[in-house]
């Protein structure tokens, strides 16, 4: 994981200095990169199935975190953490989405739906082919990449621990690292929420 998160870092790490935006009494918990990432863009195919693309969740304000879903430590933590930060805003929660791109298209498909629910009603499970996850992953800076299989078969996957959040018309916004802590996000969510309604 060191590694790909320092990859990461090296690639972000100039884009951070740029971000501009207005900024909350006392400042974001998060890197401002307002402006210098990608708007919210992509093609795939939700846990229920369905062919989705970024304007689905037009509206709300979007966490974007890449993972997979039989990740044994990384995942769970995290969105457990995206979970707890989003039902702290109490009557603003639902005007939040957390959105988990399931970088392991051969086992996550399988179990997506189910892997999501446990987790939160706002978290939305996304999938789809190589292709369609190797595009959104490059627009993003992301890496992912599968080791060789274990006796058993199991494998792990490399990936980013990085958390991306969009305002409600899909503009990049912030990049959570993995050390912010779940109250900081949450005050993070609230300003943008706070923002967008005025």
């Amino acid at each position: 994981m060191s590694r790909f998160k320092t990859l990461l870092t090296v690639c972000l790490f100039p884009l951070v200095l740029l971000g501009c935006s207005e900024e909350p009494p006392g400042g974001w918990h998060g890197h401002d990169i307002t402006g210098v990432m990608p708007d919210l863009e992509f093609e795939l195919t939700d846990h229920n199935g369905e062919q989705v693309t970024a304007e689905k969740y037009r509206g709300k304000v979007k966490l974007m975190f890449f993972g997979y879903t039989s990740c044994p430590h990384v995942c769970p933590v995290a969105l457990r953490k995206l979970a707890a930060a989003t039902r702290d805003l109490g009557d603003q929660a639902d005007q939040v989405e957390i959105l988990f791109v399931a970088v392991d298209p051969k086992r996550d498909k399988k179990v997506l739906d189910e892997y999501v629910a446990g987790f939160n009603p706002n978290l939305v499970g996304l999938t789809g082919t190589q292709e369609q996850l190797k595009e959104v992953a490059k627009r993003y800076r992301v890496a992912f990449s599968y080791e060789e299989p274990q006796e058993d078969g199991f494998y792990i996957v490399n990936h980013s621990g990085a958390v991306f959040v969009f305002g409600p018309q899909g503009k990049t916004r912030l990049l959570i690292d993995e050390e912010t802590k779940t109250a900081n996000i949450t005050e993070d969510l609230r300003h943008l929420i706070e923002q967008s309604a005025g």
